[in-house]
């Protein structure tokens, strides 16, 4: 894929272009009003794989539940699960209550700053690291999530499709050359671009703020065609529906044990299906299993039974 040569004059112009425009059309999100680390690092995992209109529905529940990592972190890890409810990927929940543990337990409930040991904490990738250390301690480092990276690889190479992209190691390394003196501003601008003009399927490149200097400004003129993602091919099913699906109603209908303890595999198994049969056992003991190796549920035998909970530590 060709690229552009850099020049300051060039990415001063796109600086310039694209913070101006997130000034005017900036959109209003409630971590944008905090430097409180903890909220701000409960709001990125949310926004892992979850969508922004979703997060910001169920930020004030999670926040008047657990006001501070402290109390997430002498919470259960059942109650963290629970309290995740409506934002699937339970795992993440699981690593957040990890993490907020780990900072109480070894760094006197505060989280560092510096991005390689964020990089060391449970559940904390670059992306994280470098989000909290930029977002919350407003720290001069690149930041790159799926947004940036579009955005990114249209600007400065010519992408045939809007389904191309630059290989991650190069955009970080762009990210970095070319980061302005604001860079706070500036990785919300480009997340707001890549959100609402700069979009995966059909880039709205007629009203892009920095259309006469991107190098992909042809890309309005084309669409991606729907082929089915090859990872979503791959993934195990059952009767037509991925098993991350099932992982997620056997989670939901855990959590709706609450106080009651546990129920019963075939409980369950009626709880997520409702022609579930005794033969399917079997294959739901095995998504339960490996729910609890994720440290999400827990099986216990109780007399000829195998009883299901969610994890409560």
């Amino acid at each position: 894929m060709n690229s552009v040569k850099l020049s300051n004059k060039r990415i001063g112009k796109i600086h310039r272009r694209i913070i101006g425009w997130y000034y005017l059309h900036r959109r209003k999100l409630q971590w944008r009003t905090t430097n409180d680390p903890y909220k701000i690092l409960v709001s990125e995992v949310m926004l892992q794989q979850t969508q922004v209109s979703r997060v910001k529905e169920k930020l004030p529940a999670f926040f008047k539940k657990f006001p501070t990592l402290k109390k997430l972190s002498q919470a259960s890890k059942a109650d963290v699960i629970r309290a995740w409810r409506g934002l699937g990927y339970n795992n993440r929940a699981v690593r957040l209550h990890k993490f907020a543990k780990t900072i109480l337990n070894n760094y006197d409930g505060r989280i560092p700053k510096d991005v390689p040991t964020l990089q060391q904490l449970p559940g904390i990738g670059p992306y994280t690291a470098h989000a909290l250390a930029c977002f919350a301690f407003r720290q001069h480092v690149p930041v790159v999530d799926v947004n940036i990276r579009r955005v990114l690889s249209r600007m400065f190479w010519i992408m045939k499709t809007p389904a191309d992209v630059i290989d991650k190691k190069t955009i970080w390394r762009l990210a970095e050359e070319i980061l302005p003196s604001d860079a706070y501003a500036w990785h919300q601008a480009l997340m707001d671009l890549g959100s609402t003009i700069c979009l995966a399927r059909k880039p709205l490149c007629a009203v892009c703020p920095v259309r006469t200097l991107c190098c992909s400004s042809h890309l309005h003129k084309t669409t991606i065609i729907n082929h089915q993602s090859p990872i979503l091919n791959l993934e195990p099913s059952y009767l037509g529906i991925p098993r991350r699906f099932w992982r997620g109603k056997i989670v939901e209908a855990l959590r709706s044990v609450n106080g009651r303890g546990s129920i019963t595999l075939f409980q369950l198994g009626q709880a997520i299906k409702h022609d579930f049969k005794k033969r399917e056992i079997a294959w739901l003991k095995k998504i339960v299993r490996q729910l609890e190796n994720d440290g999400i549920t827990a099986l216990r035998k109780r007399g000829t039974s195998t009883h299901v909970t969610l994890v409560d530590e």
